[in-house]
């Protein structure tokens, strides 16, 4: 799942949303067999054999992690991109073990105009599991919900069935494709645009109910 580039708009505020308070802390999610957390030192190792895997990282915006100082290097620069209101990353770990196992995010929060887009990452050996669906209905449910979000976006690598299907499964509507959006280790990649709006999600989860 590819990240976006940071936008000179993210942070602004809205008049219903504190964002002093959002961004105090980040908040955990708790779910049935995961729970989203702040990542931290500890969880470096974990970080890198997530992001150090071709497979986890074939259509993603950066090439694999080479060693550790390099997801050291992610984990700082998170921090920061909390620190300075335009990102929001959880780890993704196992609820009954805390074992860190993917991480999903939030980027280019734009309170004014109440959007951001959605990027994860789960680590191979965690794969069809379905942990990451789960993540994810958390994110979604906390950023419409507690950040009042209005539209929620991605950008996927056509190529990328599997996470298509994930992003469709959540509501998410294909909007656009942009040829050539991204050159990634010497290859130029295509992306799909998806969309989701609070109205359909909220219509989604009541039809559930």
């Amino acid at each position: 799942m590819r990240i976006l580039r940071v936008s000179s708009r993210a942070g602004r505020p809205c008049h219903s949303v504190n964002t002093d308070t959002i961004w105090h802390s980040l908040p955990i999610l708790e779910g049935g067999r995961v729970r989203l957390r702040a990542l931290s030192d500890q969880d470096i190792d974990a970080l890198f054999t997530i992001f150090s895997n071709p497979e986890v990282m074939r259509y993603w915006s950066f090439t694999p992690l080479v060693d550790r100082d390099a997801a050291a290097a992610l984990l700082n620069s998170t921090l920061e991109g909390f620190e300075r209101r335009w990102l929001m990353k959880w780890g993704v770990a196992l609820r009954d073990s805390d074992e860190l196992i993917g991480t999903v995010t939030l980027i280019n929060l734009d309170f004014t105009h109440r959007r951001a887009e959605i990027g994860y990452a789960l680590g191979r050996a965690f794969w069809g599991k379905g942990y990451i669906q789960e993540a994810l209905h958390l994110l979604i449910e906390y950023a419409f919900q507690q950040l009042e979000l209005h539209r929620i976006e991605a950008d996927v690598d056509p190529r990328n069935a599997a996470s298509i299907r994930t992003l469709e499964r959540l509501g998410f509507k294909r909007e656009g494709f942009l040829r050539e959006r991204w050159q990634v280790g010497g290859e130029i990649q295509d992306a799909l645009f998806y969309g989701l709006l609070r109205p359909e999600w909220e219509e989604a989860q009541r039809a559930k109910s």
